[in-house]
């Protein structure tokens, strides 16, 4: 990776580089320079920002001889299903924990899970709030069973799994004013933050960009300090890059446009969604990059990005839940 010595090891999952390309008629509507780095085209099952994180993750489990990874998300998990997807690839097993009752009809990212073998379990908001205990006690269980787990934390985001974003920062061939991002579990916007620390002497350009998160759950104060524990964790794993020592200032946050709740979406949303399709040829999704674009269109009409910036939406990818909302987008 550009001027960092040493990495942790990877497993290659994904399709990389992601392509940039610009968004003509939105870039002049909005009076900036709009691009979209595309990386719902990591993969075809494994589409998605989530499989950056995993090759590094998948990378350790592999390394520690694990045969069943142990996770946890939504019920139309984007993380959930390329870590089904991806585990099964490298002849693993795993165990999805999903928030919520489980639907009537089984589609999007569920559906995948259940094609590629996991054993889905349902549990209720009071049970995720506890996740890394019910995650920790499933690992315990297993290995009394005689299997070898690996428990990997919600979204992929902890130290390890931010290396996929930091990654991303070394594949930027052109300069950016600002790269936004959705932000569900603070991995993604950790790794693009590590990245422009790590890499900014090298890349110049670094140093007068912006990273900016939409949270799509919780708020900017609670994703600020979930970057800033990454970013602890990130250190102690690393002490021959020094201390980073990240400002609030370098966690940038865009917050208020997550809607009702998380992965429900709001008219305002929907309307941009089908709009985006229709002019752009670009799908996004309600939960994540829905959500993100709508507050990314809403700062540049507000005029949070100066005339003519240079702005860079990361696509998260999501398609495969856009089938889970079918009847909120046709009507």
């Amino acid at each position: 990776m550009s001027t960092i010595d040493s990495t942790p090891d990877r497993v290659s999952l994904a399709q990389l580089p992601t392509r940039v390309h610009r968004l003509a008629r939105l870039s002049s509507e909005l009076g900036i320079d709009l691009w979209v780095k595309r990386d719902d085209e990591t993969g075809t099952e494994l589409s998605g920002n989530k499989v950056r994180k995993l090759e590094y993750l998948l990378a350790e489990a592999q390394s520690q001889s694990a045969d069943v990874v142990v996770t946890c998300g939504g019920v139309q998990s984007n993380h959930c299903r390329a870590t089904a997807v991806a585990a099964r690839r490298l002849g693993m097993d795993s165990v999805l924990f999903l928030r919520g009752s489980e639907p009537s009809e089984t589609t999007g990212n569920l559906l995948l899970d259940r094609l590629v073998g996991a054993d889905v379990r349902f549990i209720t908001p009071g049970q995720y709030a506890e996740r890394e205990t019910l995650l920790a006690a499933a690992a315990t269980e297993l290995r009394v069973a005689g299997r070898r787990p690996y428990v990997i934390p919600e979204g992929g985001s902890n130290a390890l799994g931010s290396w996929g974003y930091v990654g991303l920062v070394a594949e930027l061939a052109s300069p950016w004013d600002h790269i936004v991002c959705a932000t569900g579990s603070g991995g993604t916007l950790a790794g693009l933050v590590l990245g422009r620390r790590l890499l900014r002497t090298a890349n110049p350009w670094l140093e007068r960009s912006r990273m900016w998160g939409v949270p799509v759950c919780d708020d900017g104060a609670y994703f600020r300090r979930k970057v800033h524990a990454i970013a602890h964790e990130f250190e102690a794993r690393h002490p021959e890059l020094g201390p980073l020592g990240l400002t609030d200032e370098e966690i940038g946050v865009l917050d208020g446009y997550k809607g009702p709740a998380y992965a429900v979406p709001f008219g305002e949303e929907l309307d941009l969604i089908r709009n985006v399709a229709r002019h752009e040829g670009l799908l996004l999704d309600p939960v994540y990059t829905g959500k993100a674009f709508y507050g990314l269109v809403s700062e540049a009409r507000n005029g949070r990005f100066a005339a003519g910036s240079r702005v860079l939406f990361l696509h998260t990818g999501g398609v495969f839940s856009l089938f889970a909302y079918g009847r909120e987008l046709s009507s």
